[in-house]
């Protein structure tokens, strides 16, 4: 009996060592990115703890996560075996907030302006539904079919689908949302929000406010070797900066999303590893730096926060659109806008019509094929924020393709050869989502 307790005893130390190594260190980020995701689903979107649990927050690891939600102090918190705990509080017109022990949850704070634009019009330039179109050019039931393949069937959870519209010629020609989700649900877009970022930069420079091909503004650059990375080279992730974007482990990346609280430092503060357009490198910071020079654009912090909505998403009629800022009240520019699939629908109809919006040019027509031109080093895959089938990524859909893309395999494809916008949300990226499939489905549903 001794010897079998000695065993255990030694089984228990080996395994309580083990954990400490490889999964203590990452506690912070676990219990973090639960309270974030908690405290957006359940504020923003008005989804049930339960909900959250076993969809959004069903990755590995952070399944370890005790969450718990106040209602009425509008925040939670996540820990993982009492271990770690974060907070995240929400704010009405900010979203959700991960914040660290310093933070003042009490102090004043500024909210951005909305504008809601109230027509007649149905969908897409306006609130009311859309109507009824049936184009003779289409194979209705190749369509649904494909639409359809895309979704788990009862009782399965492989595919994980949220929602698949299709919108050609301005008009919905399919659209389907899984148990659970509906046409008002508010969905993060995750890095499809970079687009949005990015799309910030070319109405500033067609307002004549900026000029992308110079330098970028920032003092600490001017004494060393980044002095000469442009604007133009943070758009196109190439400004051979260092980075490491891993979500499966600590990395520059998870330590800005949940842990900075001023998440433009977190690239800003990084060496130079190469020449500027000379390496490409996805980087989460170089968005959100992005970001807080933007907000360097404007005198005060409430003309930054107006600027996003009044210049771009509520002009579009995004209204269910939120971008959520960090502690420093920067928007967070790489990855937390969230919407409903048919305002996602609204900004791939933008860049399918070159920047104009029902009369209204946003951002000159030269800047949707800036945006879709191959930056050097992705081979074909990357332009500036948005991503490109340039080089064939997926082979059964059209060369023009290009997307804001976002983990979990939120999308947004553009193909302007087809007159189409394709919009899909989910919980699975690419590896374990036939996206070409879907792609060529619906494509070859026209004749």
């Amino acid at each position: 009996m001794k010897k079998i307790f000695k065993i255990l005893g030694v089984t228990l130390l080996v395994l309580l060592v083990y954990f400490g190594y490889t999964t203590y260190p990452k506690l912070d980020l676990i219990s973090g990115f639960s309270a974030k995701s908690m405290a957006s689903g359940h504020f923003i979107d008005h989804r049930s703890q339960e909900l959250i649990e076993k969809n959004d927050n069903d990755i590995e690891l952070i399944t370890l996560s005790k969450n718990k939600i106040d209602e009425n102090g509008k925040f939670t918190t996540s820990s993982v075996y009492g271990l770690k705990e974060r907070k995240a509080i929400y704010r009405e017109g900010l979203g959700a907030t991960l914040i660290n022990d310093d933070f003042d949850a009490l102090k004043p704070y500024e909210v951005p302006k909305r504008t809601i634009i109230k027509n007649n019009l149905p969908f897409p330039y306006g609130n009311n539904e859309p109507k009824d179109t049936v184009f003779a050019t289409i194979d209705y039931t190749k369509l649904n079919a494909a639409v359809s393949n895309a979704f788990d069937v009862k009782g399965e959870k492989l595919k994980r689908t949220r929602s698949v519209i299709v919108i050609y010629k301005d008009k919905i020609i399919a659209e389907k949302y899984a148990p659970g989700i509906d046409k008002n649900s508010k969905i993060l877009g995750w890095s499809m929000t970079k687009s949005i970022t990015a799309t910030l930069y070319g109405i500033l420079q067609k307002q004549g406010k900026l000029d992308i091909n110079k330098p970028a503004p920032i003092p600490e650059w001017e004494k060393d070797e980044r002095a000469k990375i442009t604007i133009n080279d943070l758009l196109h992730m190439n400004s051979g900066l260092e980075w490491e974007e891993k979500y499966d482990k600590i990395c520059d990346a998870t330590q800005m999303l949940f842990q900075a609280e001023d998440m433009s430092q977190s690239q800003l503060v990084k060496p130079a590893q190469f020449k500027p357009n000379t390496h490409w490198n996805y980087s989460s910071g170089t968005s959100n730096l992005l970001s807080g020079i933007l907000r360097k654009q404007f005198k005060t912090h409430q003309e930054y926060l107006d600027f996003w909505y009044a210049a771009l998403i509520d002009k579009i009629g995004m209204n269910s659109m939120v971008v959520e800022t960090d502690m420093a009240g920067n928007y967070v520019g790489s990855s937390y806008g969230w919407a409903t699939t048919r305002d996602w629908a609204k900004f791939g109809l933008l860049y399918l019509h070159k920047g104009n919006w029902n009369g209204e040019q946003l951002f000159d027509e030269s800047w949707a094929k800036y945006v879709a031109t191959p930056t050097v080093g992705s081979k074909g895959d990357y332009g500036a924020h948005f991503w490109l089938n340039a080089g064939g990524h997926y082979p059964n859909a059209p060369r023009d393709m290009f997307s804001a893309n976002g983990f979990q395999g939120q999308k947004v494809f553009i193909i302007p050869s087809q007159d189409l916008v394709i919009v899909r949300m989910g919980l699975t990226e690419d590896a374990k989502f036939d996206f070409d499939g879907l792609l060529k489905g619906i494509v070859d549903s026209f004749h």
